[in-house]
């Protein structure tokens, strides 16, 4: 089994819509010269309520539905480095869902140079917010998943999805 680092040089694939963009300000830069760790998933989060935007589940639905989604487990990746001033654009890609989950994919790429730069994966749980309980998701936002999933079905897996943490034993 191959334990080589997932590439960093595949173009996104062409069917996904570049939802978010932002620009890395001098206040995510950490000690090491980089943008910080958690500037990423700020990142990432904004996106995520693009993406969200996106199926229909805007900041008006979910006042109107009293419903929102809360983050169960997500998974960063940081594959190369940005640093003050790098533009960058979010891809991001519907990979499974059912009544109550959504499991879905970034990819942040630098905008200018176009290499993957981060990724994070996350299932997020549709929420009734007057019991506070996972609840189904409205028949009209199933149907806009399905056709997000039926237009991300031929699109191929992210090699870091999935991707378990650990240190493998050397000797």
């Amino acid at each position: 089994m191959s334990h080589a680092a997932p590439p960093t040089d595949l173009p996104p694939p062409a069917d996904l819509p570049r939802l978010h963009e932002a620009t890395i300000l001098p206040e995510w830069i950490d000690y090491n010269g980089h943008m910080n760790l958690a500037y990423y998933v700020l990142i990432f989060d904004h996106a995520t309520d693009k993406f969200l935007d996106y199926l229909g589940l805007t900041q008006s639905f979910r006042h109107a539905r009293q419903a929102s989604t809360f983050a169960a487990e997500i998974h960063v990746n940081y594959l190369k480095e940005l640093v003050e001033g790098d533009a960058v654009y979010i891809t991001t890609q519907l990979l499974a869902y059912d009544s109550k989950r959504l499991h879905y994919f970034h990819h942040m790429y630098h905008a200018d140079q176009g290499y993957l730069a981060a990724t994070n994966e996350l299932i997020t749980l549709y929420m009734d917010m007057q019991t506070r309980r996972v609840s189904a998701m409205p028949a009209a936002i199933q149907a806009r998943l399905q056709a997000v999933a039926e237009a991300h079905a031929g699109l191929p897996r992210p090699p870091q999805q999935g991707s378990v943490i650990g240190v493998k034993r050397t000797g």
